[in-house]
């Protein structure tokens, strides 16, 4: 009885410690831009110049790379944490998985290179180890974080430029055809919805904008595809008036200071298996 007592015991601290340990864990923040800098170690204007270079490569070259900067990773090592950021952030382009994150922890001094499986020939874990030790680190140790990450960057740029990977064209073909099957199914489905609601005139109207955006998209037309979807939300929002034309909708357009988008920024879908290297200074 005492055995059984003393193992039951024994366990519920087993699982109590690994709670402990997980609640503790830093959580990994979103992804919303190239550049996450928790310590206000970069100014303003070094965030949107590294976010710059960065958003010109992965346009060019189709990889991405993003820079994390926090404060610490404790109580797990950077490796750990970096696993944990990989997964979630999802660098890189789907099934190619050309992403890299460089992540650094500054009161802990630690920093990590982590590298998608599609660039573990570009950037194997020897070359991310000189890429940290040889470029990063020396910057680092005389307080120029800016021109560390700065010189890591445009390092790992030429790794990357020297890796025959897909164009940025041939790695979003596939998503194109998903979006206009979405447009195709999602046009249709309009289209009932519209003659039930205001008859048949008006969901002829969106059943002809919809062959023009679908016409759009196979053409390769993105700003005209945006125009045609600008003019059809901003016709749904106002509404029909039945017998002519288009109703004002109670002074619709853009809210102020809203705009398309929000500058905001994600991964691509791609995976990572450990692969790169950490360093400290």
């Amino acid at each position: 009885m005492n055995r059984l007592f003393r193992t039951r015991f024994a366990f519920g601290l087993l699982l109590a410690s690994l709670a402990l340990s997980a609640w503790a864990q830093v959580a990994v923040p979103d992804l919303s831009r190239r550049v996450t800098d928790l310590t206000a170690t970069l100014s303003v204007d070094q965030v949107a110049a590294l976010d710059g270079k960065l958003a010109a490569f992965e346009a060019q070259q189709g990889s991405q790379i993003a820079v994390l900067i926090i404060p610490t990773t404790q109580p797990e090592d950077i490796a750990q944490f970096g696993i944990r950021v990989a997964e979630q952030w999802k660098i890189g382009r789907a099934k190619i998985d050309d992403g890299v994150i460089l992540i650094i922890a500054k009161d802990d001094r630690t920093l990590r290179l982590e590298v998608g499986y599609g660039l573990e020939g570009a950037i194997p874990d020897a070359i991310a180890k000189r890429v940290i030790a040889e470029t990063i680190t020396p910057h680092f140790k005389a307080d120029d974080y800016y021109g560390g990450i700065d010189a890591g960057v445009q390092q790992l740029m030429r790794l990357i430029e020297g890796e025959p990977l897909p164009p940025p064209s041939e790695a979003g073909s596939n998503g194109d055809d998903g979006a206009l099957v979405i447009l195709i199914i999602g046009g249709m489905v309009a289209g009932w919805l519209l003659s039930l609601l205001m008859g048949r005139p008006a969901a002829g109207g969106v059943a002809a904008l919809g062959s023009g955006a679908v016409g759009a998209m196979l053409l390769g037309f993105t700003p005209l595809l945006l125009f045609i979807a600008v003019f059809v939300f901003a016709g749904v929002a106002g509404g029909f008036r039945p017998g002519g034309g288009w109703s004002s909708g109670g002074g619709g357009g853009f809210g102020r200071g809203g705009g398309l988008g929000g500058g905001s920024w994600g991964g691509g879908g791609g995976g990572f298996g450990g692969g790169g290297a950490s360093g400290s200074w």
